[in-house]
């Protein structure tokens, strides 16, 4: 599993506490986030760059792209080029964002890439459901998370200008499109008020890759033994070990540097 930074520790959290006898391999690529400003063709070569590094040096039988921004930018490529099943979290968002709205007016947070690459837009339109779409990018919101402000005064201040066109359209469901905000979800939900449901990924994603391993018969079985969790950061490990840590829980203990060259 990838991402450019902690965000997809939510993802890792709903998979370790789903299926605790799989291994995990999490690369968080802090060392060229945030993702989101760059343009979609240079995040998807980060993409493939890391996704190869799963394969060819840990071996990995399946990929989960926990970043927003890389699944926009390169989730159906991975898909063709991978030799092994890759995982994105944008369509299992979607399901849930569609499932969760009781009036039809439902939103999209996300990263300027994610936004502005449709991703979003596409995928709710291809669930076929009745529902009005609308979409914020919130720049910042990431590097906040990243440096382990998630609730201060310049936080709310930021979330209360970024969703005020949300709160407008009058939505009663708000997907956090990228793995990063949950982070934020108190922040959100007091500037968008207790009526609207926040929806995270994070665990339709988990179910999802459960059903996937099962499907093709690529799952430990139960009760096996506890899987082994190892973390790699192209930044500063010390730093990933210690705010991740706080994020994910004991289990981010076995942290290591990765260099791309």
């Amino acid at each position: 599993m990838f991402d450019s930074g902690f965000g997809g520790l939510t993802v890792a959290r709903a998979l370790i506490d789903l299926l605790p006898e799989e291994d995990l391999v999490y690369v968080g690529d802090t060392g060229r986030y945030p993702y989101g400003p760059r343009p979609l063709d240079q995040v998807r070569t980060f993409a493939h760059q890391i996704a190869g590094h799963l394969v060819e040096r840990h071996d990995v039988k399946l990929i989960v792209v926990a970043c927003n921004t890389a699944s926009a930018a390169a989730l159906g490529e991975l898909q063709q080029t991978m030799p092994v099943p890759v995982v994105g979290v944008i369509e299992p968002g979607v399901r849930s964002l569609v499932a969760a709205t009781r009036s039809g007016h439902i939103g999209v947070i996300g990263t300027v890439g994610t936004i502005g690459s449709g991703a979003y837009q596409a995928a709710v339109g291809a669930t076929g459901a009745s529902v009005t779409l609308s979409c914020a990018a919130c720049p910042g919101f990431v590097e906040f998370v990243e440096r382990g402000d998630t609730d201060s005064d310049q936080v709310h201040v930021l979330a209360e200008r970024l969703l005020a066109p949300l709160r407008e359209a009058g939505i009663d469901t708000l997907l956090l499109g990228c793995t990063h905000y949950p982070f934020l979800a108190r922040t959100i939900s007091d500037v968008m008020g207790r009526e609207v449901v926040l929806v995270d990924s994070a665990d339709e994603t988990a179910f999802r890759i459960r059903g996937l391993l099962a499907e093709l018969d690529l799952a430990r079985p139960l009760g096996e033994r506890v899987g082994r969790h190892v973390f790699e950061s192209s930044g500063d490990v010390e730093v990933f070990r210690r705010l991740g840590r706080s994020m994910l829980g004991p289990e981010l203990d076995d942290v290591r540097s990765v260099a791309w060259t």
